[in-house]
C-alpha cells in the first residue's frame, strides 16, 4: 500500500499595494503636480507616451503600407519628407522627456540628501545623548557607596 500525500500549497502572499496606495515621494509629488499644472508638459507627455507604444508602431506600419500601395503611384519623395519632419519631432519630445526626467532626478536627489543630512543630524544627537547617559550610568555605578 502507498501512501498519498495531499497537494502541497504554496502560501499565499498578501496583496500587493496598488501604486496608489503606497507612500509617495515628495519630490515625486511635487513634480507631478508641476507636469499636472502645466498644458505644454501634459501635451509633451502625451505625445511621448503615444509616440513609445506598440500602437504607435501597429499605426505607422498600416498608414506607410496605405501611402505606398494605395494612394500614391511615387511615394518615395513625399514619404521621406513627412518620415524626416515625424523624426525632427518625435526626436524633440524625446529630448523633452529627458530635460524633465534629469530635472526629477536632480530634486529627488536634491530631497534625499536634505532627509539624509537630517538624518545624520538626529542620529549624531541620539549618539551622543546616549554616550552622556551611559557616562552617567557608569559614574553612579562606580561611585556607589
Amino acid at each position: 500500500m502507498g501512501t498519498t500525500r495531499a497537494p502541497t500549497q504554496r502560501p499565499r502572499s498578501a496583496p500587493r499595494p496598488r501604486v496608489e496606495d503606497r507612500p509617495r515621494h515628495p519630490a515625486v509629488l511635487a513634480h507631478e503636480q508641476a507636469r499636472a499644472a502645466d498644458v505644454q508638459l501634459r501635451v509633451a507627455d502625451a505625445i511621448t507616451a503615444f509616440a513609445g507604444s506598440m500602437y504607435f508602431v501597429y499605426l505607422h506600419a498600416v498608414a506607410f503600407a496605405a501611402w505606398m500601395l494605395i494612394l500614391e503611384r511615387d511615394p518615395w519623395p513625399k514619404l521621406t519628407l513627412i518620415v524626416s519632419l515625424e523624426a525632427i519631432f518625435l526626436s524633440t519630445f524625446v529630448m523633452i522627456g529627458q530635460n524633465r526626467q534629469a530635472a526629477f532626478q536632480r530634486a529627488k536627489a536634491d530631497h534625499d540628501f536634505r532627509e539624509q543630512e537630517q538624518e545624520l543630524k538626529t542620529n549624531t544627537e541620539l549618539t551622543r545623548e546616549i554616550h552622556r547617559l551611559t557616562e552617567e550610568i557608569h559614574h553612579s555605578v562606580v561611585n556607589r557607596p
